[in-house]
Parts: C-alpha cells; sequence; structure tokens
C-alpha cells in the first residue's frame, strides 16, 4: 500500500501514529466518500498487534506527560489549536469528502470549533481545583490526578469534532490517549495525529489507529493497562465495550443513542417551531441529538404540517461540496439500505408519508416526514440515524409529557412554548440529558452533557470532564505532629 493518499489535493497519511511514528498494517481496508462513491484511499487495517502498541506506546509516554506541568499541558493544547486554525480550510476539505457533511459547516463551524475544544480544556485547566476545608480541626485537600492511558473510541458523523471533545479534556488532565476513529471516516484523526506532533506534543502522548470495529476495538478496551474508556456510537457496541471492560473494572463515559422528542405547544411561536422542526435535518439527520419526533398540540398541528412540508420541500439536496447544498448524503450504503428498511417498514405498518420517503439518486435519502404512526412503533421507539422525522398530536400537557418520555432513549428534548411557566413545569418532567427551550443545538462545553437510560453512562463538559478523565484524590492533614522547622 502507498503511505498517503491525496483528497481534493490535501496529502493525508494512511498509516497509524503510534509513539510519535507512522506505523503500516498487513492489511487495509478501503475508505469511500459517500458523495460519489469514490475510493479516497486504502487505509491501515490494524488489530491485536496494533493495540497492543498503541496502549504501550500510550503507558510509556504516561509518566512523564503526567508530571508535566498544567501551564506546559496548556500551552501545547493552544499550540494543537493553533495548527488546527491553520488548517481549517484542509480539515473542511477532507472530512467533506470522508463523511459527506456540508463543507460550508465544516469551515465556519465546526473545525473553528475544534480549535475552541482545545482551548477551552486548556484554560478550563488552568483554573480547575477545589478550595482546602476543614474538618475538625484538619485540613482536607483535594487534587486532580491524570489517570492514565485512555482508549477513545469515536463515530462517523462528525468525526474531528467528536473526536476532539474526548482528546482534548484527556490530554489536558494529564492522561495519554489511543484515539480509534470510525472506519467510515478516520482521515482527519491522521491529520489531527500530524497537528499535535506539529505542535510539539511528545511522541506517545497522543496515539491513532485505524482498523474495524472488534477485530481492533476489542483488544483495546480489554487492555489491563488502559484506565479510562470514552464511546460514543450505538448501544449494542456499546455493551460489547461495557463487556470487554468488565475485567480491569475500567471506568466508561458513554455517550449512545438518541430518539429525542420536540415539543410544540398551541401557544408557541410557530414559524420558530417549524424552524426548529427543519432543522433536526442537518446533516442528513445523522446527528444523535436530532429531535426525530415531532409531538405537536392538536390544535395548531394541521398548520405546523402545512408550514413544515412547505419549508422542507425546499430544502436543497446534493453535493456537499456546493454552497447552496442543505442536505448531503448519508454516509454508507449500508446506512442508506438502514433508514430505507426503517421507513418501508412504517409504510407498510400504516405510516403516512407526508414529505419524502424514498432514496434520491445516489447515496442520498430524501429528507422525510411521516405522520399516522403509533407509539409503540419501530419508527417512532427505534433509533434511524437519518433524515427521518415522524409527527404525533397530543391534546394536553400531560400527554405531550408522557410521549415525549416513553422511548428508552433520554438524550435531549426540544420544546416550543411561549409560556416560561409551562416551560418549566415541562422540563422539570423530561427525561434527557440536554433540553433546549425555544432553540437547539447550543451547546457550551462547560455544561454537562450526556444521556440517560440508554443513551449513556456519565457526562462530560467542563469539570465533569475532568472528574473522568482524573482520578481525584483528598488528602487530610492533621494541625499537629510536625517536627520539622519552617
Amino acid at each position: 500500500m502507498t503511505d498517503k493518499t491525496l483528497v481534493a489535493g490535501v496529502s493525508v497519511d494512511t498509516r497509524h501514529f503510534i509513539g510519535g511514528e507512522r506505523v503500516a498494517s498487513a492489511d487495509t481496508f478501503e475508505d469511500v466518500s459517500p458523495i460519489d462513491g469514490r475510493v479516497l484511499g486504502r487505509i491501515a487495517r490494524g488489530g491485536p498487534a496494533e493495540a497492543e502498541a498503541a496502549v504501550a506506546a500510550a503507558r510509556e509516554a504516561f509518566p512523564a506527560w503526567a508530571a508535566t506541568p498544567r501551564a506546559e499541558r496548556a500551552r501545547l493544547l493552544h499550540a494543537i489549536a493553533d495548527g488546527v486554525e491553520k488548517r481549517v480550510e484542509e480539515l473542511s476539505i477532507v472530512e467533506t469528502h470522508d463523511n459527506g457533511a456540508l463543507l460550508r459547516s465544516h469551515r465556519r463551524g465546526v473545525m473553528p470549533r475544534v480549535a475552541h475544544n482545545f482551548r477551552f480544556f486548556a484554560d478550563w485547566l488552568l483554573t480547575l481545583g477545589h478550595e482546602d476545608f476543614e474538618t475538625r480541626g484538619h485540613t482536607n485537600h483535594v487534587s486532580w490526578d491524570p489517570a492514565g492511558p485512555c482508549v477513545l473510541i469515536t463515530p462517523w458523523n462528525a468525526p474531528l469534532m467528536l473526536a476532539t471533545w474526548k482528546v482534548a479534556p484527556a490530554l489536558a488532565a494529564g492522561d495519554t490517549v489511543v484515539l480509534k476513529p470510525a472506519e467510515w471516516s478516520p482521515l482527519t484523526a491522521s491529520l489531527l495525529a500530524d497537528i499535535a506532533a506539529d505542535a510539539g506534543l511528545p511522541d506517545g502522548v497522543l496515539n491513532v489507529v485505524q482498523g474495524y470495529g472488534a477485530e481492533i476495538g476489542d483488544a483495546l478496551t480489554a487492555h489491563p493497562d488502559v484506565r479510562r474508556i470514552s464511546f460514543t456510537g450505538s448501544v449494542p457496541t456499546a455493551g460489547r465495550i461495557a463487556a470487554s471492560a468488565a475485567a480491569n473494572l475500567t471506568p466508561l463515559s458513554l455517550e449512545l443513542g438518541g430518539k429525542s422528542p420536540l415539543l410544540v405547544f398551541a401557544d408557541a411561536d410557530l414559524d420558530l417551531a417549524v424552524d426548529l422542526a427543519v432543522e433536526q435535518y442537518d446533516n442528513a439527520g445523522q446527528v444523535c441529538l436530532a429531535a426525530t419526533r415531532l409531538l405537536v398540540e392538536e390544535s395548531v398541528a394541521e398548520e405546523f404540517t402545512r408550514r413544515f412540508t412547505e419549508k422542507a420541500s425546499a430544502l436543497v439536496q446534493g453535493d456537499p461540496r456546493e454552497e447552496a447544498t442543505d442536505l448531503g448524503p448519508t454516509i454508507h450504503p449500508r446506512q442508506l439500505e438502514k433508514i430505507d428498511g426503517f421507513v418501508r417498514r412504517a409504510v407498510a405498518a400504516g405510516a403516512r408519508v407526508v414529505v419524502g420517503g424514498h432514496r434520491a439518486e445516489g447515496q442520498y435519502y430524501a429528507p422525510t416526514l411521516l405522520t399516522d404512526v403509533a407509539q409503540d412503533a419501530e419508527i417512532v421507539q427505534e433509533e434511524v440515524f437519518g433524515p427521518v422525522l415522524t409527527l404525533q398530536t397530543f391534546s394536553d400537557e400531560e400527554e405531550a409529557v408522557r410521549l415525549a418520555n416513553d422511548t428508552r432513549f433520554g438524550l435531549a428534548a426540544t420544546l416550543a412554548t411561549g409560556d416560561r411557566e409551562r416551560a418549566d413545569r415541562v422540563t422539570a418532567r423530561l427525561v434527557a440529558g440536554t433540553v433546549w427551550v425555544n432553540c437547539f443545538f447550543v451547546r457550551d462545553l462547560q455544561a454537562p452533557f450526556g444521556g440517560s437510560r440508554l443513551s449513556g453512562v456519565g457526562r462530560e463538559g467542563g469539570t465533569w470532564s475532568f472528574d473522568f478523565y482524573c482520578d481525584l484524590k483528598n488528602t487530610v492533614t492533621a494541625p499537629n505532629g510536625w517536627n520539622n522547622h519552617g
């Protein structure tokens, strides 16, 4: 295999990055662009040997990195952010070709936010700490000790953004990292390794290994030298990871699927509510936080549906490299088939197609709205992860909350209402890690992020990230007993 591939003129190394060096594998796999099916490159396909080498490199680098002063760790994270900002255009181009998300979104929002992830946790690290407190004259001092090598397994829908949500706090905490990107979108993780090395990050502190699922994942998550595992992805894969980590009692942070509701009350600004609903088609619906279940009060349901249909039908679906495009392709033929299967089964069970409901040319699925769906229907209860929404109606607040909470998930919820007291009542009863009121996808890194029920375990963001990536130690000191001077 060749060591590098060119993606729209950008050179990307297709090998692993282990201990500061590029490492090839005997086997490879194809990385295919969802835009046009073109093979972007052949990627090193790692297994147990590469997993062992990466963990060993992280283990060897850990003592020195853990002992690195906070100010120096923060400086290096800012240097990585500088490197990201210098390469925003290259990162945007590569990621758009690799996962099909909109180029304009990468340029204007996603990649600048990647740099912000590093800057935020670098700055937060320098303010981290608790004041000492007294217990019967004894002093309690809490310290945040680096935990050790971390395995970070990231998804394909926002590859670099979601990777750096994990990498940045782990490095800031003083941990070393083995990053395993999704096999459907591995390229920007490789570029991140280059950026980190150029910034001066010591060898072995950040390692990147590629491979297919369990082939390399099991060896990483079962490794006794791994001290933390963070995963974003599906519930079944999370179960496998948890089982693999159980023998070593390795702490887990799991951000999993969602089947989030958007509740629209009759007192809401209906234009705002429609805008929020159409926004759920962002990234071709491949967003874990998406409010895919529209729950609309009966008295405004007809008018809401009319306005929604008009706005959704005007969306431009096509090449994500074009400025005018609103929806790009789905990530992979397997995902496209999955989405289509959900819709076909729903229609066979009695659902009515209001918008879309069919494949478009190439690897695209038309933005879809289904109604006349039962609460226990598969399309209502299971995550589709595509541009497919359902619409149900409710008669009162009590029914709205009951329908909203009636799934196995609890990642997020969105609420549209003009009544502040109602907003307070309803949000207090919703089972969700994040609730947005009259807005969507406003994410501050200092806030806790995660899900309830099958949507995840743990919280990350701000101090919660350091709670996970650190071992907290409390030192209790007696007020006397010293026999030294000074």
